[in-house]
């Protein structure tokens, strides 16, 4: 009976968060000892626990306040050398010199703007979750990065489904997961992407990749993580899709087999709840 108390209290201390601690009705002397003992690591696991989480606020706030205190230097970087570039008589070499600068801080631009879209797939803050037409997101995000795809010669094979997938989405989020997405292919892909969509909502994206290895996939969703053939990158693109596709309840994982990367894409089910 004592042993059935503790690993029933047990469960439901580890599942919920609750400060109580376990209790038995056993008055054995060694049974209570043992309960003892496990209320004194819940107690420890609770403050590790929570020292962990405001660890992870702050880190969040910080990102957040460094990418937005470093957007607007950035933006006046680069006004500054367009006006540089065409009200000021410059040799060839400082042509060149001002072109690396401006490729430079385009592309520091870019990098934190990627970390504050991090910091901000974390927030705990609402979406604004509506019922979205995925088949038509999906759509629109492909014509989006088609140019990008094609520059990289990789002509994309694409079939969806003809039935209408409606689901509750945030709109604005579920296209940033498809657009990282794809930025990821244009990345990696040696040359191919295929996109399938079927009835039931799952999404697929795949492509050739001999770069990868079973290692660098399972840490793609590691913030910070790159593999080396991923330059100029933070890492977080697809951190940032995971996260956004946890946060509206659905699914993303990859995997790799055979040189090809396949990245999955669970939607939600109809009626199903997000945070």
């Amino acid at each position: 009976q004592a042993a059935r108390e503790i690993t029933r209290g047990f469960d439901e201390k580890l599942l919920g968060d609750t400060n109580t601690l376990i209790s038995i009705t056993s008055r054995d002397r060694e049974m209570r000892a043992l309960c003892k003992a496990i209320n004194r690591e819940l107690k420890r696991l609770r403050t590790q626990r929570l020292r962990y989480q405001q660890g992870d606020l702050e880190l969040k706030a910080a990102m957040t306040n460094i990418s937005h205190d470093l957007r607007t230097p950035l933006t006046a970087i680069c006004g500054y050398l367009d006006m540089l570039q065409t009200e000021v008589e410059i040799s060839e070499d400082g042509l060149q010199y001002l072109e690396i600068i401006r490729d430079r801080a385009g592309l520091l631009r870019s990098l934190t703007e990627e970390l504050f879209q991090y910091s901000l797939a974390l927030d705990a803050g609402e979406l604004a979750i509506e019922q979205v037409d995925v088949n038509s997101v999906l759509e629109a995000s492909l014509a989006a990065a088609y140019t990008g795809l094609t520059g990289r010669g990789i002509e994309p094979e694409v079939s969806i489904t003809q039935e209408r997938i409606i689901r509750p989405l945030c709109r604005a989020a579920v296209n940033r997961v498809f657009s990282n997405l794809l930025s990821n292919v244009i990345k990696y892909s040696e040359g191919d992407l295929r996109v399938t969509m079927d009835s039931s909502g799952t999404i697929v994206f795949s492509n050739h990749c001999a770069a990868l290895s079973q290692v660098d996939v399972e840490q793609l969703f590691h913030r910070f993580y790159t593999v080396e053939a991923a330059r100029n990158s933070t890492g977080l693109g697809l951190s940032i899709a995971q996260a956004l596709m946890e946060r509206m309840g659905g699914r993303l994982w990859a995997e790799y087999s055979e040189g090809c990367l396949r990245i999955t894409v669970s939607l939600p089910k109809e009626g199903a709840k997000s945070s």
